[in-house]
């Protein structure tokens, strides 16, 4: 059998790239022989690093032909709908994409090619309904909790996410200026981490980023490798997240978190989530059960600070983290991704 994978993002080596992979993984131990579609070989290597993926079976390719001649095809979306030539075809839509004539005359013909829709969240999946006329599934991606594992927890506030002002802006300089806050509050022998992947063409905002950190105790990673962000997980005892401050989710859905997979790491990792009300976050964080929830960053600071203060909260909220992560595991995608199959 043979299987094809299209993702026009691959390179931006975000989460949506390790569910593609992730797929690709459960095709090839079904027994497919895998095709992943990239204009450059070298992509194998960077998506091995960056993920800490194995890819010895994946090939690359230069062109899948919408599936042409393969068993199957999976798809990541840019909006539209291909015309795909597989005997099976699976659609994945990782963005809540909305206004983009989803229900045209030319998309439901298209649709009759597709098998299977899936989505990576309710949230994505309530708007791509909506806008496509479709009923999608929902499997949430899969996080490497069985190796995301507490260490001896240090004085860390971290934060994983792309340094990117281009669909989404992350909040990096939301948290800069939250912690500056409080650290000049009398917060001392704290630091904030932020690490994250750096997008062609946002070197002059990681810039203004390292400008604002200046004379604090926060300390900025550039495109970590996988070995990096797991020990920044162990050691972290606090994650935030801005991904969304001051969007309208409803409006821009695209401009939020659609899921939050370095939340679920985080939480593998033991550190307590503290992250912005929007979007997917709602879907992983019960507020005060097992993270909190917030929207204003006077909310977030007060948050913080209980944290930090009431040591046995920090450790009750840490336990329950953990144990929510593994709702996210590979183990269980892979039993999702091969109901569809």
């Amino acid at each position: 059998m043979r299987a094809a994978i299209y993702n026009p993002y691959l390179d931006t080596l975000g989460g949506g790239e390790r569910y593609t992979l992730s797929f690709a993984k459960v095709l090839e131990k079904s027994g497919y022989a895998v095709d992943l579609e990239w204009k450059d070989i070298g992509i194998k290597d960077i998506l091995g690093r960056r993920f800490g993926i194995k890819l010895d079976g994946i090939n690359i390719v230069k062109d899948i032909k919408r599936g042409d001649g393969y068993d199957l095809c999976f798809w990541v979306s840019d909006g539209s709908i291909p015309l795909l030539h597989a005997r099976k075809n699976i659609l994945h839509f990782q963005v809540p994409f909305h206004n983009v004539g989803g229900k045209s005359l030319l998309n439901r013909m298209k649709l009759f090619r597709i098998n299977k829709i899936v989505c990576n969240s309710h949230f994505t999946k309530s708007f791509i309904d909506k806008e496509y006329g479709v009923e999608s599934v929902v499997i949430y991606p899969p996080v490497d909790v069985e190796h995301i594992k507490p260490k001896r927890k240090e004085n860390i506030i971290l934060f994983v996410g792309r340094f990117s002002q281009i669909l989404q802006n992350k909040g990096q300089d939301v948290l800069i200026r939250s912690f500056k806050k409080i650290y000049d509050e009398g917060l001392k022998n704290w630091k904030l981490v932020l690490a994250g992947g750096v997008e062609v063409g946002v070197g002059g905002y990681v810039e203004r980023l390292r400008n604002m950190a200046f004379s604090y105790p926060i300390e900025i990673i550039e495109s970590p490798d996988y070995k990096t962000l797991r020990d920044l997980y162990g050691k972290a005892k606090i994650f935030w997240s801005a991904s969304g401050f001051g969007v309208n989710e409803v409006k821009n859905p695209e401009k939020v978190e659609h899921f939050g997979i370095t939340v679920v790491e985080a939480m593998a990792g033991g550190a307590v989530p503290i992250v912005y009300d929007a979007g997917g976050h709602k879907e992983i964080i019960s507020d005060r059960i097992n993270g909190f929830l917030w929207l204003k960053t006077g909310n977030l600071i007060k948050v913080t600070r209980k944290l930090i203060e009431e040591r046995s909260l920090l450790r009750n909220i840490s336990v329950k983290a953990v144990d929510s992560s593994w709702k996210y595991s590979y183990e269980r995608f892979k039993s999702d991704v091969e109901k569809i199959l």
